[in-house]
């Protein structure tokens, strides 16, 4: 994609501090990071969803994003490391290219997800579970 940013770092167009990189995955460091280290893990070819990656493209980033994570942890000190990926722009993507950050985590770091915890009303859980099994389903059929 011409004015992909991603695409551009990808393409060695842009430079970027680089962690790993194979055929079909790039991971290098971000730019503005939650903690130093923080890692981005792009698919090399161009997707602006995660809906979008082929199979074998997708479980390469989460396997690099989980050594990355390991390896941030032992050679940096951290405690643990969170994988995220925002698909979409409602969901917090601001680059549309997708990519999973690999952001490693200390106890006492003060940065913290704001998630809300809603209860779902009774036979609520498992409607909505009915329905997104279904669609599932003829997705998975396709």
């Amino acid at each position: 994609m011409g004015n992909c940013i991603f695409c551009k770092i990808a393409a060695g167009e842009i430079p970027a501090v680089k962690i790993y990189e194979d055929e079909l995955v790039l991971a290098f460091l971000d730019i503005g990071p939650i903690n130093f280290g923080h890692t981005l893990v792009i698919p090399k070819e161009h997707h602006e969803s995660s809906s979008t990656i082929p199979e074998a493209t997708a479980g390469r980033m989460f396997h690099i994003g989980s050594r990355i994570g390991i390896a941030l942890r032992r050679e940096l000190d951290y405690d643990a490391f969170n994988l995220h990926l925002a698909d979409g722009t409602a969901a917090g993507q601001v680059v549309p290219h997708a990519h999973l950050h690999v952001v490693p985590r200390g106890v006492e770091d003060g940065f913290h997800w704001n998630w809300r915890q809603l209860n779902y009303q009774e036979g609520q859980a498992a409607e909505i579970a009915a329905k997104v099994a279904k669609r599932l389903g003829s997705a998975l059929e396709k």
